[in-house]
């Protein structure tokens, strides 16, 4: 019985006890606290990889009564306010986090809330936590590569000031980096561009590769959009994909199938429906054990790699 003084909810208990009906204060404290409401925050809803998380958790929670409540922004200040002046308090259920590493006096401000907290793309103990292994991913994508007898490989990252730190960018290239390293691979630094996870981001850091000196045979794009906008510039440089340059994406995009982008595959709509069901499910057992899931990646080999001569 919530939004109600202490005196008249013991009249409301006397008076249902009065007439047989009994009222289980604990349950019924809980029950009428619930909203029925699960918050999902993300940086970003437009790009593929949030999008396709919160429609696998929207799904799995609209079926199961759930309404979701999506919190976005796009700058720091948004994010202080929200977790900071704990706005999520008495409002949600339980809390979906997308692809934002928190800080540690976030991670404080979200369990003091007591509501079952689930983190999506990487791990945390003390909740639920749903990701891949983004360096293996990465070496996969890299080794691929060199086993079509590529040495010169270009590398098209992320933002190198990133404003949410995630550790996607990071890893990736740490997964690229030890498979040159093994390979005996030089690295040069003039063959990294970033094109910030977005297609429009690749075409143009393609465009500035394009235009150095001593031309690399292929490139890893950490994102498929950026593969996929890569693959747009090196069209209009008048070269060809895989020909001129070999090009491989990460995240198994939609349009990697119809530009024909070789891929490493993530299941991202599958990561959502988990985050959804381990926060149900602590919602049903408060006392059950939070996963910890890691789940698999796929190479998807097309026609935007090639092999070349040693």
């Amino acid at each position: 019985m919530t939004h109600v003084n202490e005196e008249t909810r013991q009249k409301i208990i006397s008076a249902a006890a009065h007439v047989g009906y009994e009222i289980s204060e604990e349950k019924s404290t809980k029950s009428a606290s619930r909203t029925k409401n699960i918050g999902v925050v993300a940086p970003y809803i437009a790009r593929w990889y949030f999008s396709q998380v919160i429609n696998g958790a929207e799904q799995a929670l609209r079926e199961a009564g759930f309404d979701l409540l999506l919190y976005n922004f796009s700058q720091m200040k948004g994010r202080e306010r929200l977790f900071q002046h704990q706005l999520l308090k008495g409002r949600v259920d339980a809390l979906i986090v997308i692809g934002l590493p928190p800080t540690e006096e976030e991670f404080e401000s979200m369990l003091s809330l007591g509501i079952p907290i689930a983190l999506v793309g990487m791990h945390r103990d003390e909740c639920a936590s749903i990701a891949i292994d983004d360096v293996a991913g990465a070496r996969t994508a890299t080794q691929h590569l060199v086993n079509q007898g590529h040495k010169e490989i270009a590398l098209m990252s992320g933002r190198p000031d990133d404003p949410f730190n995630s550790s996607v960018p990071h890893d990736r290239r740490m997964g690229f980096m030890q498979v040159l390293a093994e390979n005996k691979l030089a690295w040069v630094p003039d063959r990294e561009v970033h094109g910030d996870f977005t297609m429009y981001g690749g075409s143009r850091a393609m465009d500035e590769l394009l235009a150095r000196p001593n031309r690399p045979t292929a490139i890893f794009c950490e994102s498929d959009e950026m593969a996929i906008g890569a693959m747009q510039a090196v069209r209009r440089h008048g070269l060809k994909v895989p020909d001129d340059i070999s090009i491989i994406g990460f995240d198994g995009h939609e349009m990697a199938e119809f530009s024909d982008l070789t891929t490493i595959e993530q299941p991202a709509q599958l990561m959502g429906e988990l985050a959804a069901k381990s926060i149900m499910d602590r919602l049903k057992k408060p006392d059950s054990v939070y996963p910890a899931h890691t789940l698999p990646i796929t190479l998807i080999v097309r026609n935007s790699t090639r092999r070349i001569n040693s």
